[in-house]
């Protein structure tokens, strides 16, 4: 919803039942279920640094803090618009109890070496790196809007862009975690090759008799653990539009992936 204290153009939703609150553009990328599950990788007992890469407004952020009392977030994004979203989701009242735990970083995930320590993404900083990367090809869904464009559009060499960074930025024995289409799995799984070990897959789907739609990967750096195919995540039952338990609990922030 609007609100009078707010700049044109921005708009106030509610997370995990009031927990907290994302300043979204109108007409711009907004977060949803994709973040919610994503924010679900991290286990609840989490007490360390976590960067959220790219992260928008910074709902998968803020979602993991309100889950995760102990921890800290760094709300990585390099587009000025969402950038200022982030900014007045940090400043709402209705986030005090989790804000002082969040900070910014306005950087390009994509840069390597000497560019991407500059920008603030220093090797071994972070003990959990989360990402929702573009993953629509560029003829799927096309908009002539850029911050839509930016947020949705998967360019080639991407993903192992995005996971080179994370497991750069993230400690030896560290997570990693990303959330994707199911076409977008081999990519993931070669990028992960000798970074991340100890693969698990956990496939989203909308209802027990269909495709899955996403697909939640988690890595750990220095792992050499086999890749484990998950029990999957059904949105809905059979029967209905109800999420199902598992799913309520995860939008709702009182529910785990890997701790079902």
């Amino acid at each position: 919803m609007g609100r009078p204290d707010l700049p044109p153009g921005y708009s106030i939703d509610a997370f995990h039942r009031g927990a907290f609150h994302l300043v979204q553009p109108d007409d711009g990328h907004r977060a949803g279920m994709d973040a919610l599950v994503l924010a679900a990788a991290v286990p609840p007992i989490f007490a360390g640094t976590l960067a959220d890469l790219g992260a928008g407004a910074g709902a998968a952020g803020l979602a993991m803090l309100a889950r995760c009392p102990q921890a800290r977030a760094t709300l990585v994004e390099r587009e000025p618009r969402m950038i200022e979203a982030a900014r007045l989701t940090l400043d709402l009242s209705e986030n005090s109890a989790i804000a002082g735990r969040a900070q910014i970083l306005a950087a390009d995930v994509e840069l390597s070496g000497r560019e991407r320590v500059a920008a603030g993404l220093a090797d071994n900083a972070f003990d959990f790196a989360i990402m929702n990367p573009p993953f629509n090809a560029p003829d799927d869904r096309a908009t002539k809007d850029d911050l839509r464009r930016s947020a949705h559009v998967m360019r080639d060499g991407l993903i192992e862009a995005w996971i080179k960074t994370a497991a750069a930025i993230v400690r030896p024995g560290g997570f990693v975690a990303i959330i994707a289409r199911p076409v977008s799995l081999p990519a993931i799984l070669a990028a992960f090759d000798g970074r991340l070990g100890g693969a698990e897959i956990v496939p989203v789907h909308p209802r027990p008799d269909a495709a899955a739609i996403r697909i939640l990967v988690r890595g750990k750096r220095g792992s050499r653990a086999k890749l484990s195919l998950l029990p999957p995540l059904l949105l809905h039952e059979a029967q209905g539009h109800a999420l199902s338990p598992c799913a309520d609990a995860i939008v709702n922030g009182t529910g785990g992936l890997f701790e079902r």
